[in-house]
């Protein structure tokens, strides 16, 4: 009987301790979901504001991603605070935490300043083709934490900012102009003069190819069964690639058509003599 009242007494205080907390948590409920309808609509307006300014893209999704986190993070602890938790007290929670907060997200805290100082310096932007920690694409975002390249078969490549910050970075995009360098080797019967003219010749006809500074032909390599020339010019980056491809295919056409053999490696196999 004994235990009977004891339960009922645990009940009880139960009952009391959750309709005491009832409205408070009706209200955090409301004031979360409250809250996610304002920051979306924010976010939507931020948008919407950038969309009619001219600012850099890195900027504009840079600040996105900040101003999003941001709210979401004062979001919780307005929820936290309608819940009955004091200020001080989620203050003092969080500075004795910050320590071991920091030791675990130190990876997330170095790739949020990695993506400051990308804004910062500007080793690219959105829409430079990039290489970088063994991945080549075109920038697609950069955000708080990581950057997006989108590769040449079209895969998204996701590489944290500390890492790109830190690392070494190629940008094709940051100068106008590109310089090729193409190695072609001939045989040693071969006429290196005629050769060195129909390269020049095919750089000529490619309007890709820019004039100044004008394309070169000289010898690179004499190789144990090629002389190996290699041309060099310049294209604007919007049309490199058509300029090299257009290069790698006329240099085969026009040298077969004027009898220039381009050696490729080859086994001869000898039968043995029976006695």
């Amino acid at each position: 009987m004994e235990e009977l009242e004891n339960y009922q007494t645990y009940i009880d205080q139960a009952m009391d301790w959750a309709v005491g907390i009832l409205p408070s948590l009706i209200t955090a409920i409301i004031t979360f979901f409250i809250g996610l309808w304002v920051i979306k609509f924010f976010n939507r307006m931020v948008r919407r504001f950038f969309a009619k300014k001219d600012y850099d893209e890195t900027l504009e999704s840079f600040l996105q991603s900040f101003i999003s986190i941001t709210l979401k993070a004062l979001l919780f602890v307005l929820v936290i605070t309608q819940l009955g938790v004091k200020t001080s007290s989620l203050v003092a929670i969080v500075g004795a935490a910050g320590l071991a907060v920091g030791l675990a997200l130190q990876g997330s805290l170095a790739n949020f300043a990695g993506g400051v100082l990308i804004l910062i310096f500007k080793p690219f932007k959105v829409g430079d083709w990039i290489s970088a920690q063994g991945v080549d694409g075109t920038v697609k975002e950069i955000s708080i934490f990581n950057t997006k390249l989108s590769t040449f078969g079209n895969q998204i490549a996701i590489i944290p900012n500390g890492q790109l910050s830190n690392g070494n970075i190629v940008n094709y995009n940051m100068e106008d102009t590109r310089r090729d360098k193409i190695d072609v080797g001939i045989g040693y019967g071969s006429n290196i003069k005629e050769a060195k003219e129909i390269l020049l010749q095919i750089c000529a006809d490619n309007p890709n190819i820019n004039t100044e500074p004008a394309p070169e032909v000289y010898v690179g390599a004499l190789a144990d069964s090629s002389v190996n020339l290699t041309l060099r010019f310049w294209a604007n980056n919007d049309v490199f690639w058509p300029a090299h491809f257009y290069v790698m295919e006329q240099t085969k056409l026009r040298f077969d058509a004027a009898g220039i053999e381009i050696p490729f490696p080859q086994r001869v196999m000898h039968k043995a003599l029976e006695d």
